[in-house]
């Protein structure tokens, strides 16, 4: 965090940015402290937060659907959130709000809208992996036409801000993003940990863990929607950002291994660490215009995810 704090297109040598974070936000050098304590400070945290979320996400995506490839995006989270940018980025100009709260307040709410449709599937049919993957396949697809809608209808000007939001980018972030984005990590900490043991138990498999006393599908659907609460607070303001859920939990497991009691905690660390790094490495390649973050995770995380298919296919 404190390389990411240094780096950046302002050029700011390592003793004046230590001067200024020691001066706090309203110290005398009044440029360093707005570089450092409204630009920096912010993207660094929110970045932090937002590779929590999707760590403990990818983690418990994993063990519920028992696939280590899944990932926050696997039922179609992000699709939703993207479209719900997209249709507020369009449309959202004739409404007296602005748009710095209306994008994330509409990728916040589609989100819910397909936790809704999922649960609501899985409610109906049963939450068995198989259910909860085709349904949120069925919902991924649907949201990415629309979003493919959206983007055909929009002017140059509008589809370059859509495009750029789906990048997933930490310079839209702000102080709100870190209040927000941290409020509902806290909030969904507690649960997520109190299922700790339960979610261990279903490694061994569904028979083993009902065998334990464990309501295998109340537990499915109760991490999904934790899931689904962390994953529209790690989207909305930053867009669309992959493989770290998928990257992050195989990291945590290769430390700690299988036991979710430090597996969550392990995951969230290192979706952290992930994510900021990705962000110091976007600004060293490309100083006058940062490279955003999404792109670095991508690039990065598809030798990783081979690496993950090969040692899957050794096992087998």
């Amino acid at each position: 965090m404190v390389v990411d704090l240094v780096t950046g297109p302002s050029g700011m040598p390592l003793a004046e940015v230590r001067d200024a974070l020691l001066a706090g936000p309203d110290g005398p050098d009044r440029r360093a402290a707005t570089i450092l304590w409204l630009l920096r400070m912010p993207q660094t945290l929110t970045g932090a937060l937002v590779g929590a979320c999707l760590g403990v996400s990818g983690l418990m995506m994993q063990t519920i659907l028992a696939n280590p490839l899944a990932s926050p995006y696997t039922l179609g989270f992000s699709a939703a959130a993207g479209f719900g940018a997209a249709l507020t980025i369009l449309f959202g100009g004739a409404l007296p709000v602005p748009q710095w709260v209306l994008v994330p307040a509409a990728a916040f709410a589609s989100t819910l809208v397909a936790c809704a449709i999922i649960y609501a599937i899985a409610h109906f049919r049963g939450a068995s992996p198989e259910v909860l993957v085709l349904a949120g396949i069925a919902v991924l697809f649907f949201f990415q036409s629309l979003q493919s809608l959206l983007q055909f209808m929009a002017s140059p000007e509008v589809l370059q801000q859509i495009v750029f939001w789906l990048f997933g980018s930490l310079l839209k972030a702000s102080w709100t993003s870190v209040q927000v984005t941290g409020a509902i990590l806290v909030l969904c900490l507690p649960f997520v940990l109190r299922d700790a043991w339960n979610l261990t138990a279903l490694r061994l498999g569904d028979a083993n863990a009902a065998s334990l006393g464990l309501n295998v599908a109340a537990l499915r659907r109760r991490s999904f929607g934790l899931v689904a609460l962390l994953t529209a607070a790690a989207v909305s303001f930053t867009g669309t950002i992959g493989f770290v859920g998928l990257i992050a939990p195989h990291v945590g497991r290769a430390l700690v291994g299988e036991d979710h009691r430090f597996g969550l905690p392990m995951a969230a660390l290192m979706g952290a660490v992930i994510l900021v790094s990705a962000s110091v490495l976007g600004k060293l390649i490309s100083p006058g215009a940062v490279i955003p973050v999404g792109i670095i995770t991508a690039i990065a995380g598809i030798p990783m995810l081979m690496g993950v298919i090969l040692t899957q296919g050794d096992k087998r």
